[in-house]
């Protein structure tokens, strides 16, 4: 299917053709609202603070420990001192936010995203958008309905070993593409270890930090970076490195939506730690005219290729591995018989490094010039990519989760004959906040 079509048999439809305020120029101050200061969101942030003109106005954390070391951090960059908050609401009230960054946990990128579009503001949304497919449908209507320039996370789609990686093999010179692997190693992951449920640490807004997810005792595991590894926020290595992988992949091949999804794997190298997303896992995604398989593992290195991460492009003529650290092409030789070398199939390409500059510097300096222009249409990763990332890898979870193969009916936007499948596309909020407001 072509994406609008994927997107709107989906209920996701996108296209953001108007805007809100513009911003006049690269001189004129962009004034910066920081929603989820830990881990992504202050990288994310310093980042920004590397465009010219940009400055940090707001902060919102419900972890005031969090707030005190990131105003010290921002003190070393900027003369200002923003304004804190513990309830991103009110960061969202003031008129003075061009712009926010959402760094919080999954279970709350949408709720905070719509919010904030409705509110007047750009954003810029961490990877994965959402931790459902509905979210994620929910978070693009929002998005076309305001105008507002929404970015995601997905850095890679700004490196420019990416972007001639693509060319390479759009141009055919690979043959077929067959099958795509996508895959993450994560030998840095270890064990997470049970603890017992302990008292909420001073300082910290427990109540506001689960949000729309149920109401449990606090456990230091679901909280600052292991939450990843927990259903109720997130969805594991699928959701937090696939869709940077997945995203590459989609975008290279043109494609949206699978036509069938299978999934294997479990909690095989640690099963009696304290996490509940898989350790190892394998997701298999049919789409027109190709395969693509997704496959992660924790606490190993050694991917396909001897690659801790990478995409692969399999062709008839040779394959293309592209990676964080920059792409090579593996041409094929032709078949002249057994135990001869036979002539290549295509001419040899020199590989690729990354450019000097960082990739996620490239990628605010995107948004940044997005906002100020007030055209989504600029955005490398738009609301719409995100989407589709997030998507497939739900999609990918859900077949693990419920251990069966999954047909997806694009037109009605739901699997196929499987209800428990079904049930896991909605989102379900608790303690009194509602998606669908």
């Amino acid at each position: 299917m072509h994406r609008r079509d994927f997107l709107s048999a989906s209920a996701a439809i996108i296209g953001a053709t108007s805007t809100g305020g513009v911003i006049a120029g690269p001189n004129d101050r962009l004034q910066i609202g920081v929603i989820g200061c830990n881990g992504m969101g202050w990288a994310n942030t310093e980042s920004l603070l590397n465009v010219p003109g940009v400055d940090v106005v707001a902060v919102c954390d419900v972890d005031r420990s969090v707030i005190d070391r990131r105003l010290a951090d921002y003190a070393k960059r900027r003369e200002n001192k923003p304004a804190t908050y513990g309830d991103y609401r009110e960061l969202l009230a003031r008129r003075d936010v061009d712009a926010v960054i959402i760094g919080t946990p999954d279970h709350w990128h949408c709720r905070q995203m719509i919010d904030a579009v409705r509110a007047g503001k750009d954003v810029y949304v961490e990877k994965p958008v959402a931790n459902t497919i509905e979210e994620c449908r929910l978070m693009v209507e929002a998005a076309r309905e305001t105008g507002r320039v929404v970015q995601t996370g997905q850095w890679q789609r700004s490196g420019p070993h990416y972007r001639t990686a693509r060319d390479i093999v759009r141009s055919g010179v690979l043959g077929k593409i067959r099958l795509v692997r996508t895959w993450a190693y994560q030998g840095w992951m270890q064990p997470v270890p049970v603890v017992a449920d302990s008292p909420v640490p001073d300082g910290v807004d427990y109540g506001m930090w689960l949000g729309p997810a149920p109401a449990r005792a606090f456990n230091r595991n679901r909280f600052h970076f292991s939450f990843r590894w927990f259903w109720d926020y997130a969805g594991g290595l699928m959701t937090d490195w696939g869709v940077h992988q997945i995203d590459i992949a989609l975008w290279v091949m043109g494609a949206d939506a699978p036509t069938s999804i299978m999934a294997s794997g479990g909690k095989l190298a640690w099963p009696d730690d304290a996490s509940e997303t898989p350790d190892t896992l394998q997701a298999v995604f049919q789409y027109p005219g190709f395969s693509m398989v997704w496959e992660h593992a924790t606490g190993i290195d050694l991917g396909p290729y001897r690659m801790g991460e990478g995409i692969a492009f399999v062709g008839n003529n040779g394959t293309l591995v592209v990676h964080r650290g920059g792409f090579n092409v593996y041409p094929e030789r032709e078949f002249v018989g057994w135990g001869k070398e036979g002539p290549l199939k295509m001419d040899e390409i020199p590989g690729e490094g990354p450019s000097g500059a960082s990739t996620l510097d490239l990628h605010t300096q995107n948004f940044a010039d997005a906002v100020r222009a007030g055209d989504p249409g600029m955005l490398n990763t738009p609301i719409e990519s995100g989407a589709i990332a997030a998507i497939n890898a739900q999609m990918g979870n859900i077949a693990y989760r419920t251990g069966s193969p999954l047909a997806w009916d694009a037109g009605a936007g739901r699997f196929r004959d499987n209800a428990a499948a079904n049930r896991l596309l909605r989102a379900e909020y608790h303690n009194g906040w509602n998606l669908r407001a």
